[in-house]
């Protein structure tokens, strides 16, 4: 197998990958996100590990992340598990989507434009409405909006309605499908959790629940990425263990201290500071595009 931490510098790196786990395994707890948008940019940035490896690596550390972020969630019933199942069908189907797309670019040589593309415009994209959002809040505009949330005209006009009594919803079963496998395909290609992006759809498509979201988003990450994991596993091949096992030992104890910390600090105060990560990361990718790499081919098992 091989390792794509520097050897010389092994216990060093080793440290910091713990703590990047742990500030990802935060962030899993506080906002319901799996983490894997911040790890794997991350990795690809200061540590030079191909986009491949660092994707297929970053999903099986969410899993562990999503695990511990379950469990504390659903001690407060915080976790709308009907719903939850239809998400993860989806995504379920969309990891398949996602590995076959997977298997194409990677043959023809344009998996790494791909990831980095997807980071920047959706990193970008979100991080940019999230910091509106935050901004908002905190001036005390966004008050009246958030109390009287519903789900989007257009979910509202799907058939088939089903009620989700914990999210608080009568609405078609298809919306979340739909989601999930977009989440599913996004999982696969990028090593995200997709909460990033569940989340804030949860919130201001589906209209869900505000005390539900952040537990029913981890539940649909973790058996998502236990799938999309294997596919690697299997067909890809990507995962590095040893990165892995670094990064689990940090996100599975940093997951329960987000969970603590989500009761204690102000909302808008966190998802200001989540946007303003997000942003660097997106405009840190860009800024790759136009400068010439430290190395122009990345060689690795096929």
């Amino acid at each position: 197998m091989d390792v794509y931490l520097p050897i010389a510098n092994l216990a060093v790196n080793g440290l910091w990958i713990v703590a990047l786990g742990a500030l990802t395994g935060v962030l899993s707890g506080l906002f319901g996100v799996g983490g894997g948008f911040l790890t794997t940019p991350l990795l690809i940035i200061f540590y030079g590990i191909p986009p491949t490896v660092a994707a297929a690596s970053a999903s099986t550390q969410v899993t562990g992340a999503s695990v511990s972020g379950v469990l504390a969630h659903a001690k407060r019933g915080g976790v709308d598990y009907r719903l939850g199942a239809v998400t993860v069908a989806g995504g379920l189907l969309g990891s398949g989507i996602g590995a076959l797309l997977f298997r194409f670019l990677r043959s023809v040589g344009q998996i790494d434009v791909v990831i980095n593309s997807l980071y920047v415009v959706l990193l970008g994209s979100i991080g940019a409405l999230m910091m509106r959002e935050a901004v908002q809040s905190i001036r005390g505009t966004a008050t009246a909006q958030v109390r009287r949330r519903k789900h989007h005209p257009i979910v509202a006009a799907l058939p088939w309605r089903w009620r989700f009594y914990r999210s608080g919803l009568y609405i078609s079963p298809l919306a979340p499908l739909i989601l999930g496998v977009l989440v599913g395909i996004l999982t696969m290609l990028m090593g995200v959790g997709g909460g990033f992006i569940l989340v804030p759809a949860m919130l201001y498509i589906l209209g869900m629940s505000a005390n539900v979201v952040v537990g029913t988003s981890l539940f649909n990450i973790l058996f998502v990425t236990i799938v999309t994991t294997m596919m690697h596993s299997l067909t890809t091949k990507a995962v590095d263990i040893v990165l892995v096992g670094l990064l689990l030992i940090g996100s599975v104890t940093g997951a329960q201290l987000g969970t603590q910390w989500a009761a204690k600090v102000k909302p808008e105060w966190l998802r200001l500071a989540l946007a303003a990560i997000v942003l660097v990361i997106a405009i840190r990718i860009f800024i790759g595009f136009s400068i010439r790499p430290d190395e122009i081919y990345t060689v690795f098992p096929l």
